[in-house]
């Protein structure tokens, strides 16, 4: 029977060598055996199993986003928009919705995507706007998800002045702010996000 390496069997698989250090830990995923010096090798069987439950489990998320609960519209129109996208693809999907902003890691369906990610669960990562997935830290999560296996997909990459990205990233700010701020200083903040979009507060840009 053929043996690989943690460090072959990784490449192969998909994954990274500590995240099977982990599963040897957790008992998702044990070596067939372990040398004395510690190294573990991992069985041909083994392989074939693992790429076979991979390939039946790995799924693409659809990922939407809106700042607050009364853009419900906005988002289901978001939702509805991602959903005709990866039907039109013909793969089985799951869309995850969050209300929250985009500067916010903490995010309840953010979490729960990461989450999945780190369980080698995720096959593509699908937004409409990269702002969606996050404001601040797209490379990062891209980065992580690429750790994985993961691809992330934008649907609409149009791209923005340098003008109008550095107005949403200063309105976001201001924004996430000025929720905690009270009194004289908390109007302040929202003139000041007024006069940033040239009117009246357009929610959809954080």
């Amino acid at each position: 029977m053929k043996y690989f390496t943690i460090n072959k069997f990784s490449k192969i698989v998909g994954v990274t060598p500590q995240t099977l250090r982990n599963w040897d830990k957790t008992d998702k995923l044990k070596p067939h055996h372990t040398t004395e010096n510690g190294y573990r090798y991992y069985s041909e069987e083994q392989l074939k199993q693992i790429l076979k439950t991979k390939l039946k489990q790995r799924i693409v998320i659809g990922y939407c986003r809106v700042s607050s609960p009364k853009q419900k519209d906005d988002l289901e129109r978001q939702v509805e928009n991602v959903k005709k996208y990866l039907l039109a693809q013909g793969k089985s999907f799951e869309i995850i919705s969050d209300v929250g902003s985009g500067i916010n890691c903490r995010r309840k369906g953010l979490l729960e995507l990461l989450n999945k990610i780190n369980q080698d669960e995720v096959e593509k990562i699908v937004v409409l706007y990269k702002d969606r997935l996050s404001r601040f830290g797209f490379e990062l999560i891209e980065y992580v998800a690429s750790l994985h296996g993961c691809e992330v997909e934008i649907i609409d990459n149009t791209q923005k002045t340098e003008h109008e990205e550095l107005v949403e990233d200063l309105v976001q700010i201001i924004t996430v702010f000025s929720c905690k701020l009270q009194g004289k200083r908390a109007r302040k903040a929202r003139k000041l996000i007024k006069e940033l979009v040239g009117g009246e507060q357009n929610d959809e840009v954080i």
